[in-house]
């Protein structure tokens, strides 16, 4: 199994490219021409560095990057600046969403692609009846029009969701949605769900950055995790007491 990281060199990028060169992957990362990676993991003989900005691939070079990778894990973010989260590109995660479905269609895969999509827990799985109360809603509707990188999110997220949907012949798909992201050095228990068990704005949970990674890298290579999360929008948290309490009541965990 080949596995395309895209947004590779961000702060979970690289951690998702470390999970998956420890279970023996082979691995295409891209990053930014400027970025770097560790040197524990550039040195890696089966890290394949490809440096360039993703919004700035030809179809031909989209379709190129992709060929014979068995999955796709995007980690793409808008960097956290003025110019970052209000200048161009606005729809960098969504366009590159839309490209690398459209370029996996074109190859003509044998077997469907695996594409997982890092999201947020603030942006709801609209295929199923999650409880949003009428004040986050109008919280999240504020976000949505002054801070594009959550619309981005959005509508990288509904791509999946409305066009690619459950059946398509060449593509699966999971959007992990962490809570808010901290830094950790070793990975923690987390726990699984469907849909949030908290509010992202009134009561937010938290999730480290190599909790997403560990579980982003085990959809695509643990088969039983990929059947129960495919075609779905799964939302993480660090295990905390609360979250133990709500699997005790039956929701799913690591």
């Amino acid at each position: 199994m080949t596995v395309l990281v895209v947004g590779a060199s961000g702060a979970t990028g690289r951690l998702v490219v470390g999970q998956l060169l420890g279970r023996g992957m082979p691995v295409r990362a891209i990053i930014r021409p400027q970025s770097s990676l560790p040197d524990n993991l550039s040195n890696r003989k089966n890290l394949t560095i490809i440096r360039t900005v993703v919004s700035d691939l030809t179809d031909a070079d989209m379709a190129q990057h992709v060929k014979g990778c068995d999955a796709i894990l995007s980690c793409l973010g808008h960097n956290m600046s003025f110019k970052g989260i209000y200048g161009q590109p606005r729809r960098l995660v969504a366009d590159a969403t839309r490209r690398l479905c459209k370029a996996v269609i074109t190859g003509k895969p044998q077997q469907p692609v695996k594409f997982v999509l890092m999201n947020t827990a603030g942006n709801s799985n609209r295929d199923l009846s999650e409880r949003v109360s009428w004040a986050e809603k109008c919280v999240i509707g504020l976000v949505r029009l002054l801070v594009p990188p959550h619309a981005d999110n959005e509508k990288a997220a509904d791509f999946l969701r409305v066009e690619i949907g459950q059946t398509h012949p060449d593509i699966e798909w999971a959007a992990v949605r962490p809570d808010s992201l901290t830094n950790a050095d070793a990975i923690t228990d987390y726990d699984e769900h469907p849909s949030p068990i908290r509010s992202a704005i009134f009561n937010p949970g938290s999730t480290s950055r190599i909790n997403v990674a560990h579980f982003m890298a085990e959809l695509v290579t643990n088969p039983d995790k990929w059947r129960r999360w495919k075609g779905q929008m799964p939302v993480i948290y660090n295990r905390t007491a609360c979250s133990a309490s709500a699997r005790d009541l039956g929701s799913p965990a690591r």
